[in-house]
């Protein structure tokens, strides 16, 4: 679920949950720009077909509602809160408490910005874990990964300093925590042995291929965790949605992932698609997505390479779509139970 659309960073490599950056587009009239004045970028927004602005989610009875009605049509446990980045929204612990009290695991993908002021309230509320992303170990990474125009390394120290913050709040308040880090290609590897070195063991920490850079980015990763010694342990994977993880476990005990997108399709909705092939189609089937629009009604999305798919809440959950995910999960749930493979 994007809860805010407003974020301290401008990687260049955003996507924004495929939503136009709002700042740069709250005054379109449909033709949304991938970047703006605000130096953030949405970079599927100029071909998804991207029909509304995103607003912040309010916890009121219209949150409730949209919330519950989705739950009970995919028969959900878990949600997860993202951006945007979540701990800049002035109601975050509100939001959990509402998902939290409707049964939910609640869990958020941040990258630090505030942290460390609102994850306690967070925790008190009902937050399960948070997945810090890390963009760089070093001000000289971050900035290098940031618009040019903000690019500027003590920036990137105070941001850094801000995710270290958040990261101790989390272990503070008991979190689960993981650290996300994308290692495109072998030249990242020492940002990987940084990562390692620098956090206790308390922090799991996942390597993420980059959907860009392909079989380099995967082949990086395996020779990372052979240099380290890695061994595999178990491989986790979600019926019905594309991501998948395998678990390493290092010589000192540490267990180190490995996240992967596996090629996973809407067996009708995404036949037809221009999308539909080795290439083009970078994230596959990831899952529902929740998104408020600046007309203050819910939408729900499949794919952010295809926002034109989106459709309120109230409709989704009547569409054959709908009942599309739903017979997706079940098939594969069906063939991991009975021991075949996807």
């Amino acid at each position: 679920m994007k809860i805010i659309d407003s974020c301290g960073m401008t990687c260049t490599f955003c996507h924004n949950e495929g939503t136009p950056v709002a700042a740069d587009n709250s005054r379109s009239s449909g033709r949304f720009v991938p970047q703006g004045a605000s130096g953030r970028v949405s970079i599927y927004v100029a071909t998804n077909g991207a029909r509304f602005v995103p607003a912040a989610v309010v916890p009121d009875l219209e949150f409730v509602t949209a919330l519950a009605s989705l739950c009970h049509a995919l028969e959900l446990e878990e949600v997860h809160l993202t951006g945007g980045e979540p701990t800049l929204h002035p109601h975050l612990a509100d939001i959990v408490r509402v998902a939290a009290s409707a049964g939910l695991r609640v869990g958020i993908t941040s990258n630090g910005e505030r942290g460390a002021a609102v994850l306690e309230d967070c925790a008190r509320a009902g937050l399960d874990r948070v997945n810090f992303s890390v963009f760089g170990t070093t001000p000289q990474e971050l900035a290098q990964v940031q618009n040019s125009r903000f690019s500027n390394v003590r920036r990137a120290e105070r941001k850094i300093a801000a995710l270290k913050e958040s990261i101790a709040a989390a272990e503070r308040t008991g979190l689960r925590a993981s650290a996300n880090i994308v290692v495109p290609d072998a030249g990242h590897a020492p940002r990987v042995r940084r990562l390692l070195e620098g956090y206790s063991p308390w922090l799991t920490v996942r390597l993420l291929n980059s959907l860009d850079d392909g079989p380099e980015s995967v082949d990086a990763i395996l020779q990372v965790l052979d240099d380290l010694g890695a061994v595999a342990t178990a491989h986790h994977v979600t019926a019905g949605v594309s991501g998948s993880r395998t678990a390493y476990k290092l010589p000192g005990g540490r267990t180190v992932w490995f996240k992967q997108i596996r090629s996973v399709r809407l067996p009708e909705t995404c036949a037809g698609c221009r999308f539909n092939n080795g290439t083009d189609c970078q994230e596959g089937f990831y899952g529902v997505r929740l998104y408020r629009d600046a007309a203050g009604g819910y939408q729900v999305g499949v794919c952010i390479q295809r926002m034109d798919l989106c459709m309120p809440v109230e409709e989704f959950v009547r569409h054959d779509l709908c009942r599309e995910v739903l017979a997706l999960r079940d098939a594969e749930y069906r063939q991991l139970t009975e021991g075949r493979s996807l």
